[in-house]
């Protein structure tokens, strides 16, 4: 979260959300119409949530023994 995203936030919060989809620019302004208020909030906590790319390995990290590939557990 740069320091511009949270300055645009506070001026006009459903455009610093823009790149983050439309249902979050639909969910930002709604409070917005709301009040001025928790559309700022929305935006600052939609801006501090962490994208949810998969963190998981595509290749085998746990390997027994006698080195042969197992099953990884998720």
């Amino acid at each position: 979260m740069s320091l511009f995203r949270v300055i645009l936030s506070i001026i006009f919060p459903p455009l610093a959300v823009l790149d983050k989809g439309c249902g979050s620019v639909l969910i930002v302004t709604l409070l917005t119409c709301c009040g001025w208020i928790p559309g700022v909030i929305g935006a600052l906590v939609i801006l501090n949530k962490e994208p949810n790319y998969p963190t998981y390995p595509t290749y085998p990290t746990h390997y027994s023994s006698n080195n042969s590939p197992t099953r990884c557990q998720y």
